[in-house]
């Protein structure tokens, strides 16, 4: 493994965890706005009458074991929610690593719901948000493990230097 990858690595499994997040702010600010509708959204899975099965993923005529699902799928994103809390409160050295995770977890819905459909009266808010996330959270990847300030291509002069 070169020394590239390595510092990749470290940046993304670093060897301490500590709050000092060292890439670019808008990567941690949407890591935050994603941990919020995060929350939220695990929040009407667990407490609406219907779980959001239904009045919002279209579901028609949901069964109560489908909303019994929606409600243990909302308990498993609330769970995952408050890793997210921890994680920006008190190890912001983790969220690239988070950003591989949502990455991972946005892009096998998107896969499985390709294997295994989903038929609802509409498009689920819940399927657009994973085509916009998928490449949002590989763009926020991207700029957590970048470091502003730093040039990533030498200039001209530094490449004519003997």
């Amino acid at each position: 493994m070169n020394t590239k990858e390595r510092v990749m690595l470290d940046r993304i499994f670093p060897k301490q965890v500590d709050n000092a997040f060292r890439g670019y702010r808008i990567a941690s600010a949407v890591f935050l706005l994603i941990t919020i509708v995060t929350i939220a959204r695990s929040c009407i899975h667990i407490f609406a009458p219907d779980g959001g099965a239904g009045s919002i993923a279209g579901i028609i005529n949901p069964s109560g074991d489908v909303i019994s699902l929606f409600a243990l799928w909302g308990l498993s994103q609330l769970l995952m929610g408050f890793i997210y809390v921890v994680v920006y409160l008190r190890y912001k050295s983790l969220i690239s690593f988070m950003y591989i995770l949502i990455l991972t977890e946005y892009s096998g819905r998107t896969v499985i719901g390709l294997f295994k459909p989903l038929y609802t009266s509409h498009i689920p808010p819940g399927a657009i948000g994973d085509y916009i996330l998928v490449p949002l959270a590989a763009i926020m990847l991207v700029l957590s493990l970048a470091r502003p300030g730093k040039k990533v291509l030498p200039t001209a002069a530094q490449s004519s230097a003997p």
